[in-house]
């Protein structure tokens, strides 16, 4: 897949294959920056500070908590400092600071540096908007879809990486995923400076506002646009419940099924490897067959049953099972940001993108909070109910609600 873009008098805004090579994987990085840390977790926090599976839970959820809340401070400004310097300075800058808070936390003596280094990552790697703003820049209005899918093709894949280190070299050294992560980042900024050329064209630029360099800034701009307010809410929604699964599979897998590190690697792996095969061949084909509006259906309704799947699972396997429909259900988030791109100026993708960012950070601050107190609770011994699957019951109810107020968005959009 190769987008051209328009030429340009500025001969710097160019249209090479290894430029959308960098752009996914900077994504996939970022996955597996993610990734690396959901099957080591547990036991790096309880070499940490100690405790049992249910009290360490709640350090995780409040490590993603910070992560994602600093996230929503900084990706509206790096959306809108992409937007006036362009997409590539803002990219580079980023990974190689992320690469840097890496390698903080690989070496973190305490539970105080483990947030020091998530802190950090949270500021420095809010790079999925610029990157999304980066297709956005370069694909024709008829492939942006697929572009998206491609992107979160590229984020899959770093999840079919990033648990298998985590879950292979965390058995003997729960530490060490992180260094190579960071090595890995390395290498891409490198490979980035020589390579990536520059995607956004000077007539399309706009002077950085602080008053909208902000989250509260850019989601109100956003909220001028009826369609893309409306859908944005629903993404809320949705988004709470799509972090049920970073935020509790590795708790729930290991106390329904004794599930080892490894164990929960392959199977994030095996997920990833879903993600990426949908998203990267299935975006494109299923938006020209149905359209967007309904793939967006399509896919929240999967999204439900899936979830309510994982909770009810009595067995390993059927967690496997419930997973290659889940992956498919993945579609709903490149072909929305498609949708609402659409809805935007050209001047105007960065802050969208960063707004997006902007709401996901707020998603993962709730969620991780939510979700770790859920199964902490009703896997405790106060509980009234033993039901550790409880997490993934209420993100299904969550999607169900996402998609009763998408459809009521696309009824009065269509009428």
């Amino acid at each position: 897949m190769v987008f051209a873009i328009a030429a340009q008098e500025d001969n710097s805004v160019t249209a090479v294959p290894r430029a959308l090579v960098f752009i996914f994987v900077t994504v996939f990085l970022d996955a597996v920056g993610i990734g690396i840390i959901i099957p080591v977790i547990p036991a790096l926090l309880q070499e940490l500070v100690g405790g049992n599976l249910s009290q360490v839970a709640m350090y995780g959820g409040w490590l993603m908590f910070l992560y994602a809340t600093l996230q929503f401070v900084t990706a509206p400004i790096l959306g809108n400092l992409s937007d006036q310097f362009g997409r590539r300075p803002v990219l580079l800058v980023s990974l190689a600071a992320y690469g840097v808070d890496l390698v903080i936390m690989g070496l973190a003596p305490s539970i105080g540096w483990l947030f020091v280094g998530r802190a950090l990552s949270g500021v420095f790697g809010a790079t999925f908007a610029v990157a999304q703003a980066y297709i956005a820049d370069t694909a024709p209005l008829n492939q942006r879809a697929k572009g998206f899918g491609w992107l979160g093709a590229a984020y899959g894949a770093g999840f079919v990486i990033g648990p298998a280190i985590g879950g292979v070299l965390g058995d003997s050294d729960p530490r060490m995923p992180f260094f190579v992560a960071a090595a890995l980042a390395g290498i891409n900024v490198v490979y980035g400076y020589f390579g990536l050329p520059e995607s956004l064209a000077p007539a399309n630029r706009r002077p950085f506002v602080l008053r909208r360099a902000h989250a509260v800034g850019a989601l109100r701009r956003m909220f001028k646009y009826p369609v893309v307010g409306a859908v944005l809410i629903a993404l809320v929604l949705y988004n709470i419940a799509n972090d049920a699964s970073p935020s509790t599979w590795t708790f729930v897998t290991i106390e329904k099924f004794d599930w080892t590190p490894f164990d929960i690697g392959m199977s994030m792996t095996f997920v990833g490897v879903c993600i990426a095969v949908f998203q990267g061949a299935g975006v494109g084909p299923l938006v020209k067959r149905v359209g967007e509006e309904r793939a967006i259906v399509i896919s929240l309704i999967l999204c439900a049953a899936t979830y309510f799947g994982f909770a009810f699972a009595w067995a390993g396997w059927l967690m496997y099972a419930w997973m290659v429909p889940h992956a498919l259900s993945s579609i709903a988030a490149p072909v929305t940001t498609s949708f609402l791109s659409r809805r935007v100026p050209a001047n105007e993708q960065g802050e969208l993108q960063g707004a997006l960012a902007a709401m996901r950070s707020i998603t993962h601050s709730i969620a991780p909070l939510l979700m770790t107190a859920l199964f902490s609770y009703f896997t405790g011994p106060t509980a009234r109910l033993y039901f550790p699957g409880v997490p993934f019951l209420a993100a299904g109810a969550l999607v169900c609600v996402s998609l009763l107020v998408l459809i009521g968005v696309l009824r009065r959009a269509n009428s």
